[in-house]
Formats: structure tokens, C-alpha cells, sequence
């Protein structure tokens, strides 16, 4: 499926590089990872050592200034790997997430931070939502407050990847009250700085799968951030993390669709393998429609995910063909993922054969980073023109 895409010789030995060094790291690996919720260092430290993590940054930064479809190819074969989600959330939020400091810092900024993060030195993770807003970001409440050359955080976010490891943060928060401010999305401002543990409460959140990647409250009393550490202008900080949603959904569909492969694979080695009443059960009709209707909606999703990407890399606007890549990448992947469990039968409940962690990880992707009917709300408004629903 993916070969179709690298059909260059320098998309090709991404493919090939990023599959070998995955290939190192098989299934009993991540298995253990996830069953200990124990940080993939090794697997995070070839990545980086392989140079990968800046596949998008800047060359004068130390990146290989490729595009959203190269890096796409990059997390395709990591979401296929025996990591699937756990191995692709330990390096995506530097594919995407870094965005706003590449475009809207200054060069002070970008000399001093993409370098470390590029070369996997130093980890950031990313501070934007909070319990009480979901994705209604402009009702967050976490405020920065200026206090001559320095800011003063209070509040609390949740659902903060890696942030028992991370030594630095991309952190909104609202430094002009709501209220005060002429749109409900003016007044926040974009940070990225320290992550103080004398000032930053870190509680992580016990959840259904991807043990091995934590996912955390975390709670600031009293964080001091140097004015220098912010990124941009005060007060346009939601805007800025705009530019980075494109990129994230269609990364995360072309995650998706590759863990969505591992497991259709998977269950068809499963079926040409597993002999009931004296054939194959990949014989059976019952075993193969569901799976072909699997593969079908996974390549549908995946010419979506990289026509969007090309669109992107392009210049040309593409919210809708990116949302809509991840909504049809979340569901093909959720019905490969249900589909391999079946076709194993009881084994498909069984921690052994695997599936049933890919099955787990699969199931937040239908919630995040962003909902399904989020999506949906979205392309009825921009392409439907139907009026806002919220």
C-alpha cells in the first residue's frame, strides 16, 4: 500500500531505514513495554540516533527540511511496526507539535530549541487541554500572568503525553481574561519552556492501552516563564497552534492506516495458517469478505491521508481532505484492528498473539487528538455550508 506513495528513490530508503530500525524491535519488545508501562528509551534513542526526528524541521537547524508526505511515510511504518500507537507517540509531537516555534519564533528561538529536540536530546511534550474544556480550547483557564520580564502559570492541564519524561513544554495559556477579549480565542499565548518539577505536579493517568507511553495531568502552581519563552505575540497563541493541525491529522492517518495493516496482517497470516474442521478458516468466506473489505477501506484511507499531505506540501488549502483522512483512517483502523481479533477467535483475546493490544491502542484514535463528530461538525460547516452546530 505504501509503496505506492515512496515512489522516489529518497521515499523509498525512508520507507526501508525507518522499517529496519523498527524491525529491531519486535513484538515481545513492546509487549513487555506495555505490560511493565515502562518508556520505550531504546526504541526513542534509535529513532533519534538514526536522525529521524527532524525528517521536517529545517536544515539550518539540523533537520532534513522533507515535507508532511515524507514524514507521513516515516509514521506510516512506525504505526505498522510491532509499536503501532505506543512507538508512534514517542516521536510524532516532534514531527508536528514543534510547528509553531519552526514558523513563528524568533531565530533566537529556533538556534536554541529545534537543535536538541531534533537530535533527541531533549524532549518536549505539549500543554493544551484541560479537564473542563475538551476541544472548546478557548475556555481554557490556565493562566499566565506578566510580571515584568517573566510570566507566573497557574492552572492544570490533562491528557499530557510523556510528560514523565519531557523537559520542556509547548504550553497555552490565557494571559488576557476571556472576557476582556473581543473573540473567545484572543487573549491566549503560546509557551515553550521548562518543565519545572518544583512547580509542575505531573499525575499520570492510569487508561486502556498504550501503557508504555504515559499520559498525564499535570498541575502548575506558581511557573515561572521568562518572557523570552514566548512564542510569537501575546495573545495569538491558539493561532499559532492552527498551523500544526493539518499536519498532525494527516500524520496520524497515515499512523492509523499503518497499525491498521500490522493487524490485518496479522489476521491473515492467522487465517491461512489456522486449520478448523480440516481447512484453512481463511478459506471461509465468513474469514475472507470481512478481512478484503478491511484492506479496502484502508486503502481508501490511505490515498485520502497522502493526497492530503501533497496538498499540503503543496501550499494549497486542505482542512477538509485532512480531517476527513483521519476520520476515515480512525474507522478502517478500528474495524482492522476488531476484524484480527475475530479472525483469531478466542486466541484474539489472548495477550500472546498481540492483537488485542493493537486493538487497544486503536481505540483512542477514535477520540484524539480529535473526535470523530468534531470532524464531521467540521466538513458539514466548510464544505456543506451548514451552520455552526456548537
Amino acid at each position: 500500500m505504501i509503496d505506492e506513495i515512496a515512489n522516489t528513490p529518497e521515499r523509498v530508503e525512508i520507507k526501508n531505514a525507518v522499517r529496519a530500525i523498527c524491525d529491531r524491535f519486535d513484538d515481545n519488545y513492546w509487549a513487555e513495554k506495555d505490560q511493565s508501562h515502562s518508556f520505550p528509551y531504546e526504541f526513542s534513542k534509535a529513532i533519534a540516533d538514526g536522525g529521524w526526528l527532524g525528517i521536517a524541521m529545517p536544515e539550518e537547524y539540523g533537520g532534513a527540511g522533507l515535507g508532511v508526505t515524507e514524514a507521513a511515510i516515516m509514521m506510516q511504518e512506525i504505526g505498522r511496526s510491532a509499536g503501532a500507537f505506543a512507538a508512534c507517540s514517542t516521536v510524532h509531537i516532534n514531527i508536528f507539535g514543534l510547528h509553531s516555534i519552526v514558523k513563528h519564533g524568533s531565530d533566537k528561538q529556533r538556534r536554541e530549541w529545534l537543535p536538541s529536540i531534533i537530535d533527541g536530546s531533549s524532549r518536549a511534550c505539549f500543554g493544551v487541554t484541560e479537564p473542563d474544556a475538551g476541544l472548546d480550547t478557548s475556555k481554557i483557564k490556565t493562566r499566565a500572568v506578566r510580571k515584568g520580564d517573566h510570566y507566573v502559570v497557574d492552572g492544570q492541564k490533562i491528557w499530557t503525553s510523556t510528560a514523565q519524561q519531557a523537559d520542556k513544554i509547548v504550553l497555552l495559556a490565557r494571559t488576557t481574561p476571556i472576557e476582556e477579549c473581543k473573540k473567545p480565542i484572543d487573549g491566549l499565548s503560546l509557551f515553550y519552556t521548562d518543565m519545572d518539577r518544583s512547580k509542575i505536579e505531573v499525575r499520570e493517568i492510569l487508561k486502556m492501552g498504550r501503557h508504555a507511553v504515559n499520559s498525564n495531568q499535570t498541575f502548575y502552581d506558581g511557573l515561572e516563564v521568562p518572557v523570552e519563552h514566548r512564542i510569537g505575540e501575546e495573545g495569538k497563541g491558539f493561532r499559532y497552534i492552527l498551523d500544526s493541525l493539518n499536519p498532525e491529522r494527516i500524520l496520524n492517518a497515515a499512523e492509523i492506516v499503518g497499525m491498521g495493516m500490522r493487524a490485518l496482517d496479522k489476521a491473515a497470516q492467522y487465517a491461512r495458517e489456522r486449520v478448523v474442521f480440516g481447512r484453512p478458516i481463511g478459506q471461509n468466506q465468513a474469514i475472507q469478505h470481512p478481512l478484503a473489505e478491511c484492506w479496502s477501506e484502508l486503502y481508501a484511507a490511505n490515498l485520502m491521508t497522502f493526497h492530503a499531505a501533497e496538498m499540503y506540501d503543496a501550499g494549497k488549502p486542505c482542512g477538509a481532505q485532512a480531517n476527513a483522512a483521519k476520520y476515515l483512517a480512525a474507522d478502517a483502523g478500528f474495524h482492522a484492528c476488531d476484524r484480527a481479533i475475530r479472525t483469531h477467535g478466542g486466541m484474539g483475546y489472548a495477550a500472546e498473539f498481540h492483537v488485542e493490544r493493537y486493538f487497544r491502542e486503536m481505540m483512542a484514535t477514535q477520540l484524539a487528538p480529535v473526535s470523530r463528530e468534531m470532524i464531521l461538525c467540521y466538513i458539514a460547516e466548510r464544505e456543506l455550508g451548514m451552520p455552526k452546530s456548537y
